[in-house]
């Protein structure tokens, strides 16, 4: 596994209206919501990013106003799961 490391300033951490605790967790997120807003990351990966279960992240983008978009990969996964059910 690839590990990524972001330098933050101080300063800049303590400006962020968070418990100090939440601060890594809800920056993941963010980066997640941004990147599948704007096309660079699928549905899967970004709420992989983010940690989250489908469900959570789909009301996470709801929240947001960030509109679902229905892409291959998903459709490959629901075809998959189909296949399993049935």
């Amino acid at each position: 596994m690839m590990r990524l490391s972001i330098e933050v300033p101080r300063e800049l951490l303590q400006a962020i209206k968070l418990p100090a605790e939440e601060v890594p967790v809800r920056l993941k997120r963010e980066l997640a919501i941004r990147l599948y807003a704007k096309g660079l990351l699928s549905f899967g990966k970004a709420r992989q990013l983010a940690g989250m279960t489908r469900w959570d992240f789909h009301d996470l983008l709801a929240e947001e106003g960030i509109p679902r978009r229905y892409d291959v990969e998903e459709i490959e996964e629901d075809l998959q799961t189909l296949e399993e059910l049935g």
